[in-house]
């Protein structure tokens, strides 16, 4: 392998993945209530679609790392049902 490419030799435990999968939620829930909140067409509205958008995202990057959908560990699918179910609320 190159030296300047990337390794990945390292092997997370199941508590660090979810530790990374909490905290990535987290940053990017605080994000889009901040870019929802300078919104121009209204909070509700424009928080729905950034969740819908979130949520087809994480599903498209659960896809390509082919994560496993019923893992033990928290993975991109539990963030993008997070995302949706979030969504739902926003909508309703």
């Amino acid at each position: 392998m190159p030296p300047f490419a990337a390794s990945r030799d390292r092997h997370p435990t199941q508590t660090s993945k979810s530790t990374d999968v909490i905290a990535r939620f987290g940053f990017r829930l605080f994000a889009i209530v901040a870019l929802a909140a300078f919104c121009g067409f209204g909070f509700a509205r424009s928080l729905t679609v950034l969740l819908w958008m979130c949520a087809i995202l994480s599903a498209v990057l659960a896809t390509f790392d082919r994560d496993n959908p019923l893992g033990s560990a928290l993975n991109h699918w539990d963030e993008s049902m997070a995302y949706a179910a979030l969504c739902c609320v926003a909508s309703g």
